[in-house]
């Protein structure tokens, strides 16, 4: 198991920005990929960003060159700048693990943490 405790939403102006971060239970060299997803009011739940273990990472079109995540492998934590940030930007974010295990692979998600722009 691992449990995932997201922190740093809040409300931001358009062209703000905030961080999050996501703090992990265990060493995150032990998971496979880290990220972060979004779920906005009335739509279905989306992918954002990822990093693996080797520390590769991707985003989803509608971030890029906008968020960056992160990892600080000594407090076990990964992280999420969000720059320049839009109205359409406001979910929930969620911050999930992926963990492979032969020909399982085992999600975590944290609680969530509500991220608001205005404009």
């Amino acid at each position: 198991q691992v449990q995932l405790v997201e922190s740093g939403g809040g409300s931001a102006q358009a062209g703000g920005s905030l961080r999050l971060s996501c703090a992990a239970s265990r060493n995150i060299l032990r998971i496979n990929a880290m990220g972060w997803h979004r779920q906005a009011p009335g739509k279905q739940r989306e992918s954002i960003a990822t990093i693996t273990d080797g520390g590769g990472t991707n985003y989803a079109d509608s971030v890029k060159g906008r968020f960056t995540i992160s990892r600080d492998i000594a407090k076990n934590t990964v992280y999420l700048q969000m720059n320049s940030l839009k109205p359409e930007d406001t979910a929930v974010y969620y911050c999930n693990a992926a963990i492979r295990n032969g020909i399982l692979a085992s999600d975590y998600w944290g609680q969530g943490t509500q991220v608001t722009v205005s404009s």
